[in-house]
């Protein structure tokens, strides 16, 4: 379809209402892909400092009307201009007719502007509509359409420079993003001075493009000695085992010409080591088999090992201190259950902790080495005991052995809380080492597991990387493989997703395959023009019993000045990866998992001087570095990764080491067309999104010292996550008469960003609700405040809920999804998602959280609600995750441990510890919605 340069595609309803207020005229307007209904457009319009939007639905024949105020006699038109058309004059049932359009931007890779990189360019300018033209499929982007004007010599000098002069220009933007900038130089030599040559020959009717080949002949130079040491090699080898054939002559396709001969000559050997390597291993067993037969000899038969057992915990010693100076040895039996505590000196343990005595771990966080441990005693009330480790560390490790002790000694049939590994490397191009031991591990520098902990496998292991060389097969074998060796343990892989070099797998215990459910994968390209997928992001999503999981690896584009094409990537990703439940597709793509990591080579970098970073790196002195990071102030702004969390950062920067050493960093690099820099950055990371009120701790995160085969370090961070199972209610439906739980609301406000005045409607999704529900029109509705738009709701157009089961258990572990959404588009204005757990009671409890929509903060919510639980259906048991606590200040504990205690009230902002506090006025973004708004 041809479409008009109004027509944005498929930008957010936040840019489009940008957009007109830049535009700043009555009468502005512009066409967007509508984000509810499929194959339907939405018409925004500008009146009065708001933006009216009105759908334009196509019928059952594929007419076209929009949705207008009743009374006024629908139109319908075939096509999208005939319509705009129309409804530039008055009296159509618009608010005001249309009468200035705004026109795209012209696309440009390092901005964000919106309608970038979709394989459209536009053609044509000025007020009247301006073709879209599809883009080939075959080395084009989105800078200008070219090919379709090839001049010939009777045309105008001007006309026939144009082309060269704007090949060269791509050319130049092109040169830092592409992996072969080398390269890039002859090809700059060859637009500049003979393409105009091979144009002017192709117009008289030569299509050979002679001075192209000698071009391509020149930069493949260096190839041909490359190629010869390699087609030695695989000769002689091929020899040794087939003497008397040659495979010097393999037949040739001859569907190309060149009319230069070293090209030819590239050609043939490229052809001759295609077929060598394509034969060799077929030829190398026919030849073994042939020995084997000629001589008689006897394969010995191998006898097939049983897989090796997963190997048990070796006992754990600590040394403490207890009290003031009082040294002792805390022992941890992880397969017998219990913790024996020694005092130095005495050969007779003092006391042994059987692991049903301990009723609570408290972690104090004014001492990061102390914890304190409550155990039940016969006849007597609960004891307790404060121990210092030596480090922190070590603190760490003793808590995780305990934890693993109360998993292995439960007698749950599911679990209740499991370890996760997230690796991402960029692995250079180049193949791995033969060992992965310290990344599979979380061992090296920053936050990593202390020894004692370091080999106890994990739940499921999730590995991306970037640049990975290796066949998709290989690359898995090649993981099971060192798992097995390093953990005694066959892992079953979920998931391979694959986009071009990035990767990721999915791997689990064998015990959970079975837990494992509703896997999708989805890939975005996000190279140039959105069609290559040498940047981009592979996904992977699943249930683990009734806990969803989203993972995405991604690469973003590269270059310390690519900050908003960074950017870009994010949004296109979040916009573009189709994970998860089909039912949640209308939601932010952060909000319909229960928890959600990304990872990857993001390509962020550090906004300074690299003889200044190289000192600071030098000193340790990481949080100077973070306060330049672009990631880190990106977030700040709210540009990309609203609401994610990242562990602390205690490593040196991941990338651009020398190859072969982790001592140099290699900073400077000479291309073509000049010297090229590349800041030491921390490139790698991994966040984390995860709904209110649920567990998950990060326990790692830093990355390797010793392997060096790429200019990026591999990077971990493992989590302790809570999971949920299929719920059992105690009483079986239809035992009796049925109680009912019920959702209530008492109020609810919501502040959006937006110039629009529409009604709006709330929809609520749960796994808990039989359907979707939906809340009548809002009741309050004000705009004093101009880009902001107030709405209310009392309690009689709030509908109650009932969840499917009325169990305290059950509800505690459910959430509800809230999407607020206009009468007139039914396209949503921002979602969010409340937890359940501390609306339960008898009182009704305050909630407020922020609202997103594609990537990008766009209002708040918030109100009163309250959680009905039947009389009999209160019981609860206490979580395994649940007994371990956290205390500010050296407090007594309580004599008994509540039995349900309550997350502490999650802040709304999670922000890096070197971000300041941005100011508390509701003209910033950050704080708009709750803030100087009455």
């Amino acid at each position: 379809m041809a479409a008009a340069g109004w027509y944005h595609r498929d930008i957010s309803q936040v840019v489009a209402e940008e957009l007109l207020a830049k535009a700043g005229r009555d009468g502005s307007f512009l066409v967007r892909d509508s984000e509810s209904v499929k194959g339907a457009y939405a018409l925004c319009l500008l009146f009065q400092r708001h933006v009216y939007t009105y759908r334009i639905l196509p019928d059952d024949e594929g007419l076209l009307s929009v949705q207008t105020i009743q009374g006024i006699q629908t139109k319908c038109f075939r096509t999208l201009p005939d319509l705009i058309g129309a409804y530039q004059h008055p009296n159509n049932g618009l608010v005001t007719p249309l009468l200035h359009p705004v026109l795209r931007a012209r696309p440009d890779e390092d901005s964000g502007e919106p309608g970038r990189g979709r394989g459209l360019c536009q053609a044509g300018s000025g007020e009247g509509p301006a073709e879209l033209v599809a883009l080939p499929a075959d080395g084009e982007d989105a800078r200008g359409c070219w090919g379709h004007s090839v001049p010939c010599p009777g045309a105008p000098p001007s006309s026939r420079t144009h082309i060269p002069q704007q090949l060269h220009q791509r050319l130049q933007e092109q040169v830092h993003s592409s992996p072969a900038s080398d390269f890039m130089g002859f090809m700059a030599e060859y637009l500049t001075h003979h393409v105009q040559l091979d144009l002017e020959a192709l117009c008289h009717g030569h299509p050979q493009l002679r001075h192209l080949s000698t071009a391509l002949a020149t930069a493949c130079r260096a190839l041909h000695g490359e190629i010869d040491f390699t087609l030695a090699g695989l000769e002689t080898l091929a020899r040794v085992f087939d003497p008397p054939v040659s495979p010097r002559s393999p037949a040739r396709e001859q569907g190309f010409l060149s009319s230069d001969p070293d090209l030819e000559l590239l050609l043939n050997k490229i052809s001759t080591v295609n077929y060598l390597l394509s034969s060799l291993e077929k030829k190398v067993l026919k030849s073994l088999q042939e020995m084997v037969t000629r001589h008689n000899l006897a394969l010995p038969s191998l006898a097939v090992a049983p897989p090796p057992a997963a190997r048990p915990l070796a006992v754990q010693n600590f040394e403490v201190k207890v009290g003031k100076s009082q040294r002792a040895a805390l022992t941890v039996d992880v397969e017998s259950g219990t913790v024996t505590v020694t005092k130095r000196g005495s050969g007779s343990p003092e006391e042994v902790i059987p692991q049903d005595k301990i009723l609570q771990l408290i972690k104090y966080q004014s001492v990061q080495s102390k914890v304190r441990l409550v155990c039940a005693r016969e006849n007597q009330k609960s004891l307790s005991r404060d121990f210092i480790f030596p480090s922190a560390r070590k603190r760490e490790a003793f808590c995780q052995l305990l934890q693993l002790m109360k998993i292995q000694h439960s007698n749950l049939d599911e679990p209740e809380l499991i370890s996760v590994y997230v690796g991402t490397w960029n692995m250079g191009s180049t193949p791995p080492p033969r060992s992965l031991a310290s990344w599979l591990t979380s061992r090296g520098l920053g936050h990593t597991q202390d020894e004692t902990t370091a080999c106890i496998p994990h739940d499921i292991y999730v590995i991306g990387t970037q640049e990975n060389s290796l066949g998709d097969r290989e690359w898995v074998e090649f993981l099971c493989a060192s798992l097995k060796t390093l953990m005694a343990i066959d892992y079953r892989v979920v998931a391979l997703q694959c986009l071009w070099s990035i990767k990721m797998v999915v791997l689990v215990k064998p015990e959970h395959q079975r837990r494992i459910s509703h896997i999708h994968t989805s890939s975005v390209k996000t190279g140039i023009a959105n069609t290559l997928g040498n940047k981009g992001a592979v996904g992977v999503s699943f249930l683990f019993n009734g806990t969803s999981f989203g993972f995405v690896n991604c690469h973003l584009a590269s270059g310390s000045e690519k900050t908003h094409r960074r950017n870009q990537n994010y949004s296109d990703i979040l916009h573009s990866l189709a994970l998860g439940d089909k039912r949640l597709g209308g939601f932010d793509l952060t909000l319909r998992f229960t928890h959600l990591f990304w990872f990857g080579d993001l390509n962020y970098r550090l906004d300074m001087d690299v003889q200044d970073i190289l000192a600071h790196i030098v000193k340790k002195e990481f949080q100077a570095l973070l306060a330049v990071d672009q990631l880190t102030l990106e977030r700040e702004k709210s540009k990309v990764f609203l609401r994610f969390s990242e562990g602390d950062i205690s490593f040196p920067p991941t990338y651009r080491y020398e190859r072969g050493t982790r001592d140099t960093y290699v900073w400077h690099k000479s291309k073509p067309t000049g010297m090229r820099i590349n800041v030491p950055s921390w490139c790698d990371r991994i966040l984390w999104k995860s709904h209110p009120e649920t567990h998950v701790v990060c326990n790692s995160y830093g990355c390797t010292d010793d392997i060096v085969t790429s200019d990026h370090s591999p990077v971990f961070a493992t989590f302790e996550v809570g999971v949920t199972s299929q719920f059992v209610p105690k009483e079986a439906p239809g035992s009796g008469p049925e109680a009912l739980a019920c959702i209530e609301w008492e109020s609810m406000e919501v502040i959006l960003k937006t110039t629009s005045r529409s009604k709006c409607y709330i929809e609520f999704h749960s796994y808990c609700l039989e359907e979707v529900q939906r809340s009548g029109e809002n009741t309050f509705q004000s705009s004093d405040i101009p880009g902001f738009l107030k709405l209310g709701w009392s309690s009689k157009h709030l509908p109650v809920l009932n969840p499917i089961l009325p169990d305290l258990e059950y509800l505690g572990d459910q959430h509800l999804l809230l999407s607020i959404k206009g009468v007139e588009s039914c396209e949503s204005y921002g979602e969010c998602c409340l937890a359940l757990r501390s609306a339960i009671g008898s009182t009704a409890q305050q909630f407020e959280t922020f609202l997103f929509h594609r990537g990008e903060e766009t209002g708040s919510v918030r109100g009163w609600m309250r959680v009905r639980v039947p009389r009999g259906r209160c019981g609860t048991r206490e979580r395994l995750y649940e007994w371990i606590s956290f205390e500010e200040e050296d407090a007594e504990p309580a004599a008994e441990p509540p039995m349900r205690p309550k997350p502490p009230p999650q802040r709304l902002r999670s922000r890096p510890r070197s971000l300041p506090e941005p100011a508390t006025d509701y003209t910033n973004p950050a704080y708009f919605i709750f803030e100087g708004v009455p």
